[in-house]
């Protein structure tokens, strides 16, 4: 059996998403650092809230970062066993990489929260927009958003697919009122539903290129180690080479759309058939059995679940 450990990326998070880990030794060392690292008290929004607060990006993502990784460090002082390769969905790939020791936790915090910071500013609030398209092929939705591009006045504005989650569910991601007009086509095209999202900026469209500019300069900056386990990104859908190319891959993954289904392919067809999704909710799981019904798929988000995924993947591994 060769299993992936899976990270999701913003959206699953809610205020006490860890109330049932936070008092193992493991976990609140975990936040005690986040607290010190940020300069604020993010245990105490995540235990807490406001939800509203929680929501932002610039608190979402390094909150979603902590998440995975509490859940994981919870399992693995439980005797849980190490995988076989690592990926993350978007801000998840943060994750996985600190997951496979190639970054220390703490500068994972904090290069997240310049990543949050720069993907809130690279584009204006209420300037861009994602909206989730269902039912169509990528093909279908690619056409929607090409149809869409062109304003009324003749000037050409963004909008691009920005995450391949499953089979006939794209996230579309640009300008605004480029993005109605994809909703519209999509619609016309045969589309079961196209609903906007409920997020602040237009993430991994092209509108996002300054954020890899940030991140690019910040990356230079902070030490960067070889995976102790195989990482396959989320923007290539490949293995990197180097370090060189693990950041590039980071900085492109800012502007550039999530492959998720193409790569939860590519481990399947490298031999994997376990995934394990370490982190709040189960949204990544759900969108596993949609893309590869074959293989097994767990969820470790809290107490229970850890305890009941050790236990049954004990009994498969004898």
């Amino acid at each position: 059996m060769s299993v992936a450990f899976i990270f999701p990326g913003q959206g699953s998070q809610s205020v006490g998403m860890l109330s049932s880990l936070a008092q193992r030794p493991e976990v609140a060392a975990l936040l005690r650092m986040a607290d010190q690292v940020l300069a604020e008290p993010m245990s105490q929004l995540i235990e807490q809230g406001p939800a509203e607060e929680l929501a932002l990006t610039t608190n979402t993502q390094p909150a979603m970062l902590l998440a995975g990784l509490a859940c994981l460090a919870a399992w693995r002082t439980a005797g849980g066993f190490e995988p076989d390769f690592v990926a993350g969905h978007s801000l998840g790939e943060y994750t996985a990489l600190t997951a496979a020791e190639a970054l220390d936790p703490a500068a994972a915090v904090a290069l997240v929260r310049l990543r949050a910071r720069a993907m809130q500013e690279a584009v204006p609030l209420g300037v861009g927009a994602m909206a989730a398209v269902l039912g169509l092929t990528d093909e279908q939705v690619a056409l929607a958003c090409h149809q869409a591009r062109t304003a009324p006045d003749g000037s050409m504005e963004v909008v691009e697919p920005a995450n391949y989650n499953a089979p006939a569910q794209v996230v579309i991601a640009g300008h605004k009122t480029a993005v109605d007009r994809a909703c519209a086509a999509a619609k016309t095209l045969g589309a079961k539903r196209a609903v906007l999202l409920p997020v602040s900026a237009p993430f991994h469209s092209s509108l996002l290129a300054p954020a890899g500019a940030q991140l690019q300069q910040a990356l230079t900056e902070i030490e960067l180690r070889w995976p102790r386990v195989p990482l396959v990104n989320n923007v290539d859908v490949a293995q990197a080479s180097d370090v060189a190319q693990i950041k590039d891959a980071l900085v492109r993954q800012a502007f550039g759309p999530v492959r998720w289904v193409e790569l939860v392919r590519f481990l399947v067809a490298a031999g994997v058939d376990h995934f394990i999704e370490f982190g709040p909710g189960k949204v990544l799981s759900g969108l596993g059995r949609r893309i590869a019904p074959e293989a097994r798929i767990d969820a470790v988000h809290d107490a229970a679940s850890l305890e009941l995924t050790l236990q049954q993947t004990r009994e498969l591994r004898r």
